[in-house]
């Protein structure tokens, strides 16, 4: 196949767009990727690319083009600027493409607009769409604060179902994306297809760091307000006030992360004068094996939004692939899955004392190296690169001779 692949973020950005298409061209298959200038996560444009021009480069054998876009930097009005001018120049660029494109995967995030380029191009050379869905639309506005009621929140949703009901396949990450798809936007069960992430960091195990003198409970991941991880930090507090121990071992939260929600944490962290709460900021994909070799368990913490709570957020698949027992605080599809798995706790989202006292079955549990061992049978036998890549690779290929 010859693939067309849009998104606004990729290469070089930390954004697993592109893994799913490096694996295709390991295939055979022949990849061109329509991104934006690189900026994500800082806000700033990436040293050797332009904010005005187009930039060709080749990574993991896909050509990969980016297009101008105003960087999103660290307030709103730049924020809508650059949610606007990727579909705008990704849209012209595509539109100069030859028609000899076999079907087009757009991967959507916020913001949904990011999907239009392909929808475009498709409907140019009457060509397919697979769209793989990660953020809810426009209900990450919801989770952010923005009112169902307001102008804005109405103008987007009536873009983000143009966009649904203009692609041929909705590809989810989570299974109860469904259901919000259903109830939203009134989209045929038959168009929307369950295809979960896979660690990008696969490895059948991670060697647990051996004789340490304290517990810890790692969490990785983005620090937002999603991630509620005031709940970890209230823990930590009951943690460090009752003087819980783990026969006698002090008990860690280390926080491996960044986001808009991390100065605020530390804030809190000082304030309280918590001494077992550790802050490592944003860590590059290949120091993370050593996160996990430090962590007796991994840590899940997701805001009680009903909209938040049918995400299965890709750290879980992670976890798993390493190996670890997860704690989490959340609702929905994550405690779903760690009950089906069996591979740790889950206390309701905002519940810290249902969360502290899953601490404490945990250190208490003499099978709890059980925990890591089902996680990865679950990861193999449901999210590995393998069966997810070959899964994807039928899909577009039934897409494109349809």
């Amino acid at each position: 196949m010859k693939i067309l692949a849009t998104c606004q973020y990729g290469f070089p950005e930390p954004y697993p767009f592109l893994y799913p298409m490096e694996e295709l061209v390991k295939k055979g298959h022949t990849v061109h990727a329509i991104t934006g200038m690189p900026n994500y996560p800082m806000g700033k444009i990436y040293p050797g690319y332009s904010m005005f021009k187009e930039k060709e480069e080749v990574h993991e054998g896909i050509q990969i083009t980016h297009v101008p876009l105003i960087p999103r930097k660290k307030n709103i009005v730049f924020r809508f600027l650059n949610y606007h001018s990727y579909p705008i120049f990704a849209k012209r660029r595509v539109m100069q493409l030859s028609g000899d494109y076999d079907v087009v995967f757009a991967n959507q995030t916020s913001p949904v607009m990011m999907v239009e380029p392909a929808i475009a191009y498709a409907k140019k050379w009457n060509k397919k769409v697979a769209m793989y869905c990660m953020d809810l639309w426009p209900a990450s506005l919801e989770v952010g604060g923005v009112s169902k009621n307001s102008f804005i929140y109405r103008y987007y949703h009536k873009i983000s179902q143009r966009i649904y009901t203009n692609v041929d396949l909705i590809l989810v990450t989570s299974k109860l994306f469904k259901d919000y798809f259903k109830d939203e936007f009134h989209i045929d069960e038959n168009k929307i297809i369950y295809l979960p992430q896979y660690s990008v960091l696969e490895q059948s195990h991670v060697e647990a760091e051996q004789n340490k003198k304290t517990t810890d409970f790692v969490f990785a991941g983005n620090v937002g307000t999603a991630q509620n991880l005031q709940i970890l930090v209230n823990a930590a507090e009951i943690v460090e006030k009752e003087m819980i121990r783990d026969n006698g071992r002090e008990i860690y939260f280390h926080i491996v992360g960044d986001g808009q929600e991390l100065e605020n944490l530390k804030k809190i962290v000082k304030e309280r004068k918590l001494k077992n709460v550790v802050f490592y900021g944003r860590r590059p994909l290949e120091e993370m094996p050593r996160f996990y070799a430090m962590a007796d368990a991994m840590l899940v913490t997701l805001t009680p939004n009903k909209l938040v709570s049918l995400t299965l957020p890709a750290k879980v698949q992670s976890y798993m692939a390493a190996g670890k027992a997860i704690l989490a605080s959340a609702n929905g599809e994550i405690n779903q899955v760690l009950s089906e798995s069996h591979a740790g706790y889950c206390a309701p989202a905002d519940d810290v004392q249902g969360f502290v006292e899953n601490i404490k079955k945990f250190i208490m549990d003499e099978n709890r190296p059980e925990y890591g061992k089902n996680a990865i049978k679950f990861y193999e036998e449901k999210f590995s690169k393998e069966k997810v890549i070959s899964r994807l690779e039928k899909i577009l290929e039934d897409l494109a001779s349809s």
